[in-house]
């Protein structure tokens, strides 16, 4: 059987629905904190029982029968992320699981800018401490995540941001079908595996990108640190979160998410989408 967790969620969520392509329903379990969230997988035969990181006997009960797990990283950024994704791992381990697949980032490091990366470092640390064969999934920068830092820039015409660097920002329904291909496949990936887009852009392309959806100039305006973190707060982001959020653009000067990987385009077995295919969409909806 294979286990997902935060299977309500909008990337593990992805991940089951083409789990149900790939394999039978009775071969698929969900760990979700709310089982009535899940009742629509669960009407298809996915066994669905309550589980978190902060329960970890309920953890353990909806492991049970699994011979792979896939853990999905906490979106709580003020949690101690490392140590809840221990529990999750040693659930895992305890109730027998051969291999364990984490959602991590690229460029995993415990020493990267990005305040976010590190504990993703630190759950691979773990996951290769775990004696189970182990897959950490280290996804792209994830592309709808750009309408939160770009921001008005279809009213204003300007995509204002301080300085940059070349990002290979990926989609998330591309991660997530990748994880389905990556827990079915006879030959199973080992340790880390970057799943990217193809191309590493910075604000100054996306902003050419943005000029011919909209049929108008979209100008790229540099900004001060501080005077971008104002925006942000006065445009309702809490002033913790748009500092944390800063972060990000140190470590996109630093090459931090520049790399690009064939990984994600040859297990799709097409072209993952683009930044510019997302700004399509998005302006055609």
């Amino acid at each position: 059987m294979i286990v997902v967790t935060g299977a309500t969620g909008a990337l593990n969520g992805a991940t089951v629905e083409h789990l149900l392509k790939r394999v039978p329903a009775e071969q698929i379990g969900i760990s979700v904190r709310d089982p009535a969230k899940a009742q629509h997988f669960a009407d298809r035969g996915v066994r669905v029982r309550p589980g978190s990181y902060e329960d970890p006997a309920a953890l353990r009960h909806s492991f049970e029968g699994a011979e792979q797990v896939l853990l999905v990283s906490t979106n709580d950024p003020h949690a101690d992320a490392a140590a809840l994704h221990k529990v999750g791992i040693e659930a895992a381990v305890e109730a027998g699981a051969r291999r364990i697949l984490y959602t991590s980032h690229q460029a995993a490091s415990p020493d990267s800018l990005f305040a976010a990366v590190p504990g993703h470092a630190a759950t691979e640390q773990l996951l290769a401490d775990s004696g189970v064969v182990w897959t950490a999934l280290r996804n792209g920068f994830y592309t709808h995540s750009l309408a939160w830092f770009l921001g008005p820039w279809r009213e204003t015409g300007l995509i204002a941001a301080p300085a940059d660097g070349p990002v290979s920002w990926t989609a998330r329904a591309d991660a997530a079908e990748a994880a389905a291909v990556i827990l079915t496949d006879g030959q199973p990936v080992d340790g880390p595996v970057t799943l990217t887009a193809r191309q590493a852009v910075t604000f100054d392309d996306i902003a050419a990108y943005a000029s011919d959806v909209v049929g108008r100039v979209v100008k790229r305006v540099v900004v001060e640190d501080d005077q971008w973190v104002a925006d942000k707060v006065r445009n309702g982001t809490p002033e913790p979160m748009a500092r944390m959020m800063l972060g990000f653009f140190p470590a996109a000067r630093a090459q931090c998410f520049a790399e690009v990987s064939p990984a994600l385009t040859e297990l799709l077995g097409r072209e993952p989408r683009s930044v510019a295919d997302q700004l399509a969409d998005t302006d055609a909806a």
